[in-house]
């Protein structure tokens, strides 16, 4: 059967055990990264596609969805389904949530939906696919088969999924609608074969090698010549039911991989060389494994590893298959695959492995920081200064000028010598009074100046706009929380010679305040606990202290849009980076960084935090 008869599905692994369809333009998105091979660099950014999507990465090499903002690891997979079917089709089949949104069914339930809509039947019962519910064409409700409870589903047309390329063997058990089996390959044009560099060379190796026996060429079935399909990296072939490993079916487990690699692993010898059939010479054996087909290389060159591990042959690791170089874990892949061809051994190492948080730490072995008293701290909603209006606070660090630079006002962009351009809220100073900040020298209009404060936080400090001095105290608004800290006994990568500072930081969601965005409005807190790490060093201590100063300040979190998922009225960082990776640097976020900790001491400077404020603000 021909691949260009099948769809392309990518699909996540959810928390009940059930696999989950990305969109067709999330699918396509990933499917065009697959495609376009080493330059793609191995990583793909689904933000680029879906706003709500920004803080998930795809690791093609792993086949794991990472989520920057909180570390969580979801398994994915590149899954196949019959072109004719809903997702062929471009139809979603989707359910009405409490909260009035529209979720997706999985990609099963929605292709069994989907085929007794086209058959005109009234209703379709979900039982079989592992759904307690029957779906009522006439009403286009659910209704749940034990509670009687209904609610809406819903039909809608989307872009359909990306067609697969090149050929597949009849062993792959495609999807299909009943009828007569599809003509061979041979009998229509021919799909353009896949032009990624690890297919290229693969040809080129068949291409440069002597032709096979003629017995050994008729002996094979048509399905060798063709084979299964190009699989992603990791990727799940789909199930003999034809439909894919189910949502909530248990991936394959390692007994059932080795089974399926068997074939492969019996033809390969003692030292993980492939075995010649009888009477042959290696030579020839070689040239039968230049017949094989992509997919047959992989599962060989699988088998020859295991079996050069096993045995205890040495092996040729390829390291940096994480590093800043796309090309290396493409060049890794490539050379077990033409090694293997050639009949030569070959491992390769794994990829480094993201490593969020570390090894159990038991009560007993979690110490104090020395120098640091307490091992936490909570803070509440505190409230502005009052009794002192805007004018009297700027009055603190402003020099009126009688005779203005004839220069722009930054913040209302009139000249200095006319009358500012503020049009909002009219405050109680003259429009034309210009003022000098008394440590920078910025000028500004003073009535710019109080419209800027009274649209600030109010809390007695003013940042200049220009130079972002700092003058007074800086609060933020940072909602209800706690932080703890603590000292455990592991090591931070770079850090071989200490310990390692935890921090975290717990915020439950709540209510917005007057300082807030949307006053009383209820407002989200994804991704709490969130665990942090410093170094128990001499610096990383400095810059703890200094964040316990930020937090009491409430400038570590704010409420706001988030950056990378696009949600609003929802807890976010504030421009303090913290390490939420313990034991690798897969994201950036994690360690070894040797410039992280002058850069968030840099980065509290700027929030008006230093030495000096650890010092007035004691523990």
């Amino acid at each position: 059967m021909l691949l260009a008869s099948a769809v392309v599905v990518w699909e996540w692994l959810n928390e009940h055990g059930r696999w989950r369809p990305y969109s067709p333009a999330v699918s396509h998105h990933i499917e065009a990264a697959v495609r376009a091979g080493p330059r793609a660099g191995g990583s793909v950014v689904l933000g680029q596609v879906d706003r709500r999507l920004a803080p998930y990465i795809i690791d093609l090499h792993s086949m794991n969805q990472f989520r920057q903002d909180t570390g969580t690891l979801r398994p994915v997979r590149r899954n196949y389904y019959d072109a004719a079917s809903a997702p062929g089709q471009g139809v979603v089949w989707e359910w009405e949530s409490d909260r009035g949104s529209w979720t997706p069914y999985d990609m099963d339930v929605g292709i069994a939906i989907q085929r007794a809509f086209e058959t005109q039947r009234p209703c379709v019962d979900l039982s079989p696919v592992g759904f307690g519910y029957v779906i009522d064409f006439g009403t286009m409700g659910q209704i749940n088969r034990q509670t009687q409870r209904q609610r809406r589903v819903r039909r809608r047309l989307d872009l359909v999924y990306p067609l697969a390329a090149g050929a597949a063997g009849r062993a792959a058990s495609w999807p299909a609608a009943p009828g007569p089996p599809p003509p061979p390959a041979a009998a229509g044009p021919r799909a353009p074969p896949c032009s990624c560099p690890q297919c290229v060379l693969v040809r080129s190796v068949k291409a440069a090698a002597p032709p096979a026996p003629a017995a050994r060429r008729s002996a094979a079935p048509p399905a060798a010549v063709e084979g299964p399909p190009a699989q992603g990296p990791g990727a799940t072939p789909p199930d003999r039911a034809g439909a894919g490993q189910g949502p909530g079916k248990p991936a394959p487990s390692s007994q059932a991989i080795r089974r399926q690699a068997s074939p492969a692993a019996a033809a390969a010898g003692p030292a993980g060389c492939p075995a010649s059939p009888p009477g042959a010479t290696g030579k020839a054996g070689r040239v039968a494994l230049a017949t094989l087909d992509r997919t047959s290389l992989q599962r060989l060159a699988l088998a020859q590893s295991r079996v050069l591990i096993a045995s205890g042959v040495p092996t040729v690791p390829v390291k940096n298959l994480s590093g800043s170089s796309p090309v290396n874990p493409a060049l890794a892949g490539i050379t077990g695959i033409l090694m293997s061809a050639a009949g030569l051994p070959v491992c390769l190492t794994r990829p480094p492995k993201l490593v969020l948080h570390p090894p159990p730490v038991s009560k007993s072995e979690i110490k104090s920081i020395p120098g640091v008293s307490n091992t936490s701290r909570k803070t509440t909603k505190k409230q502005a200064k009052k009794g002192k209006t805007p004018e009297e606070v700027l009055k603190k660090y402003l020099q009126k000028l009688r005779h203005p630079p004839d220069e722009d006002c930054t913040i209302c962009m009139e000249r200095l010598t006319a009358p500012s351009g503020y049009k909002g809220p009219q405050p109680t100073v003259k429009p034309d009074l210009v003022g000098k900040l008394s440590r920078c020298g910025h000028v500004y209009h003073v009535y710019c100046l109080v419209a800027m404060y009274n649209n600030g936080n109010k809390d007695g400090s003013l940042q200049c706009p220009t130079c972002k001095t700092i003058y007074g105290v800086k609060t933020g608004t940072q909602p209800p929380g706690k932080m703890e800290y603590h000292v455990i006994p592991h090591s931070l990568p770079g850090h071989p010679d200490c310990r390692t500072i935890r921090i975290i930081y717990s915020i439950p969601p709540g209510i917005q305040g007057p300082e807030h965005p949307n006053p009383g409005k209820s407002f989200s807190a994804r991704g709490f606990p969130r665990h942090c790490y410093l170094p128990d060093s001499e610096k990383g201590r400095k810059v703890l202290k200094l964040l316990l100063v930020a937090w009491d300040r409430r400038l570590i979190f704010a409420i706001g849009t988030s950056s990378t998922t696009g949600e609003s009225d929802t807890v976010i960082w504030n421009e303090v980076h913290h390490k939420t990776e313990f034991g690798s640097n897969l994201t950036g976020h994690g360690y070894p960084d040797a410039n992280y900790l002058d850069n968030v001491l840099a980065e509290l400077a700027a929030q008006g935090i230093s030495e000096d404020s650890a010092a007035q603000e004691k523990d």
